[in-house]
């Protein structure tokens, strides 16, 4: 359940919401052949910008076998284009369609982020209480405070940081069992001086939650959110798995066909990542962010300001939303995986613009590049920065070829890691690959503080995936090449 689970939170976590190798599946269909769903809504984007969103979704979808995707785009302040791509049926293929629910995985933290705002606006909690005011057995209690659960900083160990479902999480599960095997042991570190994407901090925040207002979560959402807002197909898979009206979650082993994915126990989702709806109901919510609709402004600049460490070093990451900039456009952003399925959502609160992306497999990056490619495109000068980018990377691979390297681009980790046998490794084993064809962006997302990128990397005869972490001040920390 991303930010990756995140993006690729586990764009895949993330990758939602975390960082690692995304292993490209293989193309199951010509990007030409990449069905289109119809009866979708009607549109306000302009006719060659909708040719070049079908564009971008067919060929990711083609290029990485992900059998299907629902989008939506907000443009200035309104959905302004809502379409499904591909079979959300694969055995019998069915095509997808904009009414069909997808899981969005730890998009759903966000969610949970706002009734804790919701609570402390009634007076009923603040931010800064420690945990121990509800659940004063849990470890360090006293020491951790609500802001930090919602942050990732508080140092408890996350209970599903794996991308696959484990035997036990077949089976049902109770929070307060999640707690006493995951929130009773050692912190990871001291509250507050790290950042580390932990399910368990929302699990943890879903009880005060419960135990504050006195109802259930979802019901208070139901009732404080959803009703509020006029999003009306929502579906709690964290109790009962999406029907056959809805979209199917896949998932691939190694570069196999898709299967069916297992569906997590009772429980396991619970605050964390339990929501499914369709594209168009997450772009109400998106909306209401920009509108600032169901907060008092104070509590959205709360949700959305960077959490700092107590060292001072920053996060990339508010109160359930990683926080960034994209060609100096400001955007919040999360992605999502649970079993079967991503998802990438990002906004741009001053641009009026926002992009979901849902898709029916885990362990993909499609969601993510896709919403990246998109967010480019609506909002125009983002993609000669994304092409600068692109082409800077390209070059340190390319001097890497040849044993080269620029250290004035890397950080002190970075430098240490190229030493002189990894730049002779990387020239013997790289060099004689030749010319290379293309270098091409499958992720973007920020994490622990860092943007983090993927690329792939096509030969003649190989192709290769190029991770990337990039500093606030530009400077490379990672640049890990690995076979796809």
């Amino acid at each position: 359940m991303q930010t990756a689970k995140r993006s690729v939170e586990k764009s895949v976590r993330g990758l939602l919401v975390k960082a690692r190798f995304i292993c490209l599946a293989v193309v199951l269909v010509l990007a030409g052949s990449v069905s289109v769903a119809q009866g979708q809504s009607d549109s306000s984007l302009a006719g060659d910008v909708r040719a070049k969103v079908d564009q971008i979704v067919q060929h990711s979808l083609a290029d990485t076998g992900v059998p299907s995707a629902s989008v939506a785009v907000v443009k200035d302040g309104r959905v302004a284009y809502v379409h499904a791509y591909g079979d959300a049926h694969v055995d019998p293929p069915l095509p997808a369609q904009t009414a069909m629910r997808y899981s969005i995985g730890s998009i759903s933290k966000q969610f949970t982020s706002t009734a804790i705002l919701m609570l402390a606006e009634q007076g009923k909690l603040s931010l800064d209480d420690p945990v121990s005011r509800f659940l004063p057995t849990l470890t360090r209690a006293k020491e951790v405070t609500i802001r930090e659960l919602l942050s990732h900083t508080s140092g408890y160990q996350d209970y599903w940081p794996q991308d696959y479902v484990m035997p036990s999480m077949l089976q049902p599960v109770t929070a307060e069992h999640i707690l006493d095997i995951w929130a009773r042991k050692p912190l990871d570190f001291d509250p507050g001086t790290k950042w580390q994407y932990s399910n368990t901090n929302y699990v943890i925040a879903g009880v005060i939650i419960e135990k504050v207002s006195g109802e259930p979560l979802l019901q208070f959402l139901q009732e404080h959110v959803f009703a509020a807002l006029g999003m009306t197909r929502i579906a709690n898979v964290d109790q009962k798995a999406l029907g056959d009206t809805d979209a199917t979650g896949y998932t691939r082993f190694a570069l196999g066909p898709p299967r069916v994915a297992p569906k997590e126990g009772p429980g396991w989702l619970f605050a964390a990542g339990e929501l499914a709806m369709p594209a168009e109901e997450l772009a109400k919510w998106d909306i209401a962010m920009m509108d600032q609709r169901l907060l008092k402004p104070a509590s959205y600049k709360e949700m959305q300001t960077e959490v700092k460490l107590k060292n001072g070093d920053g996060t990339g990451y508010a109160l359930g939303l990683q926080t960034g900039q994209t060609a100096g456009h400001r955007n919040f952003s999360h992605g999502g995986e649970v079993s079967g399925f991503t998802s990438q959502n990002i906004i741009f609160p001053d641009d009026h613009v926002a992009v979901t992306v849902l898709t029916n497999q885990d362990a993909a990056g499609a969601a993510g590049s896709i919403a990246r490619q998109i967010s480019a495109l609506i909002l125009g000068g983002a993609n000669s920065a994304a092409t600068e980018k692109q082409s800077f990377y390209r070059k340190i691979f390319e001097d890497l070829q040849r044993g080269k390297i620029e250290r004035s681009l890397f950080t002190s980790n970075a430098n240490y890691y190229f030493s002189d046998q990894a730049l002779q490794d990387f020239a013997s084993s790289l060099g004689p690959l030749g010319t290379l064809q293309q270098f091409n962006p499958t992720a973007e997302e920020g994490r622990g503080g860092m943007i983090f990128r993927a690329y792939r990397v096509v030969f003649p005869n190989k192709n290769l995936t190029v991770t990337i972490y990039e500093m606030p001040d530009g400077k490379v920390e990672q640049f890990l090449v690995g076979a796809n």
